[in-house]
């Protein structure tokens, strides 16, 4: 049974493609590499390579390079593999947080951008964009399935992409969460 996360978009869903136009990479040629070159080899193939884990953990959290970098090749591609092949929503994320280094928010990035349209990238700014306040809740896969689910409803009633949402989601948190905290708000 998943527990019912509150969940509420702090704002108006037809600001989602003009939010996700402000975002701006930290580094334009790695963002341009995962965003739009790897997932078409990737899906291609059926599974990420080291060298690709190592990319999107890389984007994701430099913090986490060394402990990617120890995994084994062979595990990496097989518990890729998995993720990207079954029908199962708990397998399909929990088996990557097998990997060394690989957490729900690294995880979901190889959701993200290993199926098109379908997972968004579970980050304590996108959380706190919906209204969920930083380390209150634990990532877990019933976090992880219901703000999926949630994102999927708001993708399809704003009639965009999961990537547009994730953009304007993050943007959104980097844009007014210091100055909300402050108490600079209209709330």
């Amino acid at each position: 049974m998943t527990k019912n996360y509150p969940f509420k978009l702090r704002f108006n869903k037809n600001e989602i493609k003009e939010l996700a136009g402000r975002h701006v990479p930290l580094d334009k040629s790695l963002d341009d590499e995962v965003v739009n070159i790897l997932p078409s080899q990737i899906k291609a193939r059926g599974y990420y390579t080291k060298q690709d884990l190592q990319k999107y953990c890389l984007w994701k959290s430099p913090r986490t390079k060394s402990r990617v970098a120890e995994n084994p090749t062979d595990f990496v591609e097989e518990v890729t593999r998995i993720a990207l092949s079954t029908n199962n929503e708990r397998l399909r994320i929990e088996v990557l947080v097998l990997l060394y280094g690989v957490n729900w928010p690294s995880a979901s990035v190889l959701l993200h951008f290993g199926y098109e349209d379908l997972y968004p990238i579970l980050d304590f700014r996108a959380l706190w964009s919906l209204g969920v306040e930083r380390g209150s809740v634990p990532y877990n896969f019933d976090l992880w399935w219901v703000y999926t689910s949630y994102c999927r409803k708001i993708v399809k009633e704003a009639g965009v992409s999961m990537r547009a949402l994730d953009l304007a989601l993050w943007q959104y948190s980097k844009e007014n969460q210091s100055r909300i905290k402050k108490g600079n708000h209209d709330e």
